[in-house]
Formats: structure tokens, sequence, C-alpha cells
């Protein structure tokens, strides 16, 4: 059993930047694909971003395309979403989740492990 822990989130002003991490325990997260999803106050969760467990492959949401990156680091079971040029609108939480395949995907439905969220506001 793979178990998220998300860190990193918090109160930043337009314009900054963040770095949100997901530690996975209980075993190894090999071959998981990695994604990072969001839900705005009010609104469904929404793809962010994912990437292939030997991180190869990247995909991501053209609302944040170009100003975040999804990276990962296999040896510390560790995948990170570095946010820069943060938007009002980015703000939401921010959920971590794995999928036991090398393929990514946007579907929320296709992960099988989900973190307890980290609250990411942007203030205007």
């Amino acid at each position: 059993q793979v178990q998220l822990v998300e860190s990193g989130g918090g109160l930043v002003q337009a314009g900054g930047s963040l770095r949100l991490s997901c530690t996975a325990s209980g075993r190894s997260f090999d071959p998981y694909t990695m994604g990072w999803f969001r839900q705005p106050p009010g609104k469904e969760r929404e793809f962010v971003a994912a990437i292939s467990w030997i991180g190869a492959s990247t995909i991501y949401a053209d609302s944040v395309k170009g100003r975040f990156t999804i990276s990962r680091d296999n040896a510390g079971n560790t995948v990170y979403l570095q946010m820069n040029s943060l938007k009002p609108e980015d703000t939401a939480v921010y959920y971590c989740a794995a999928r036991r395949s090398p393929i990514t995907t946007r579907s929320a439905r296709e992960y099988d492990k989900w973190g307890q969220g980290t609250q990411v506001t942007v203030s205007s």
C-alpha cells in the first residue's frame, strides 16, 4: 500500500512561487505514474500535471503550462510541483495522486491512491 503525504502549500501573493512535495511511504512508488490535481473553492477537482514513473513523459493542464513544472525523485519517493507566476485562480486544495501504470493520464478516476491535500492560496 502506498500512502501519499503532500506538503508545501501556503499563502502567496500573485506572481509568487511555491513548491509542493508529495512523499510516498509504504513501498516504492515505482512504476507508479504520479499526478497533481486541484480543487478550487466551490468547483470540481481538476487535473494539473502528471509524470511517468521514469520521468520521461509529463503532461500539463493548459491553464498551468509554462508556469508549473512536475518532477520526481524516485530514490526519495517524492514528486514535486514547482509553481511559478501564481495567479489568484490557482487558489485550491492541491492533491497528489498515484497510478500503478507507466502511462500518464489526466483522468482522476484512473488514479488509485490519493493524498489528503494541501491548501494553496494566492492573493491578488
